[in-house]
């Protein structure tokens, strides 16, 4: 009779510590089936927001800059289509003209502008290809229950490594940190991440670097069609004596 218990409670604990490895992996096995699901061939119109916000320097010494733009995008098999309306171009034209009389003169609109480049155009209106290379990247590192927006969701973890620094700037950093997390629907599907790293270092013996990312995204689904609906990225670098913080929020909206 012991022996059988004995037996019993070996098969107990394998399912157990089957049933618990099987569940740690279900959370990135269901995320990767979904962003295989949400590539995204329906076409899609939609309009793109950028705000920015700028600041360099500190105290009284800071300046800052902020500006706002929006473009029309169409996706499809065919690619991606961008529409600059004609306010958007004639006030950037205005700014331009402005700056050739004085170098000093801020282009809040073309500073905007200059954050829809078409690889963050794409990576709103087709995010299943961005999220999935982030994560490749990454090391998965678990898996727990939480919540989102007040609604039961599952949290994946993963690490990043110091090759998110170019190879050239890896031998001045002394310290990398950085991870991305994902919150997923019961079918897998993303409902929001965040992204964030913080490095420092020291270059040519003297000088101290430091640089941190935070970024906060929040996803939806439209067709076959992963949206990135809303990104806000907070970026702080400092070195050699200077100070520069960052604020660049990006919207989607669906049009008809």
């Amino acid at each position: 009779m012991q022996r059988r218990c004995g037996v019993q409670g070996l098969a107990v604990v394998g399912l157990f510590s089957l049933f618990c490895g099987t569940a740690r992996a279900d959370g990135l096995a269901d995320l990767t089936a979904a962003l295989v699901r949400l590539q995204g061939q329906m076409p899609i119109k939609a309009q793109v927001e950028s705000k920015t916000w700028r600041r360099e320097g500190e105290g009284k010494a800071a300046e800052e800059d902020s500006g706002q733009a929006m473009v029309a995008v169409e996706g499809g098999p065919a690619g991606l289509q961008v529409l600059y309306g004609k306010d958007l171009l004639a006030k950037v034209e205005a700014e331009q003209r402005a700056k050739v009389k004085d170098p000093k003169v801020k282009t809040p609109t073309g500073f905007a502008l200059g954050e829809m480049k078409a690889t963050e155009l794409r990576s709103m209106v087709s995010a299943a290809d961005a999220l999935s290379r982030e994560i490749d990247e990454a090391v998965f590192s678990g898996e727990k229950l939480d919540s989102y927006k007040g609604k039961p969701a599952r949290l994946l973890s993963f690490t990043l490594s110091l090759d998110k620094v170019s190879e050239k700037d890896r031998k001045y950093v002394k310290k990398f940190e950085g991870g991305i997390e994902v919150w997923l629907a019961a079918d897998g599907t993303p409902l929001a991440s965040h992204f964030h790293f913080d490095v420092s270092g020291r270059a040519f013996v003297v000088v101290s670097f430091t640089q941190k990312t935070d970024e906060t995204r929040q996803y939806g689904v439209s067709g076959d069609r992963l949206l990135l609906l809303r990104k806000e990225s907070r970026n702080t670098t400092s070195g050699a004596g200077e100070k520069v913080d960052s604020k660049i929020v990006k919207t989607l909206q669906l049009q008809s």
